[in-house]
């Protein structure tokens, strides 16, 4: 388990196998928003950390990230 910061967002968001989820667009509280099917633009803003959380986001809690890099978050579940 790790736990999820601010410094996550813009990171992408991938699974056990390396498929990239998502890209993470807000932290709060341990729990990441994760934008599915972020646009190029989007992408470049949440790099940045410059994006809010969106009604199509889903959330991911940390207690199912298995580790953090510093261009990614690998959880250890299937979502």
């Amino acid at each position: 388990m790790a736990t999820l910061t601010s410094e996550d967002e813009g990171k992408f968001l991938v699974d056990v196998e390396g498929e990239q989820l998502g890209i993470i667009t807000a932290v709060e509280e341990n729990t990441a928003w994760v934008d599915p099917e972020p646009g190029l633009g989007e992408a470049v803003l949440a790099a940045f950390g410059w994006t809010d959380k969106g009604e199509d986001d889903y959330t991911v809690e940390g207690d199912v990230v298995d580790t953090v890099t510093g261009e990614e978050v690998r959880v250890d579940a299937d979502l």
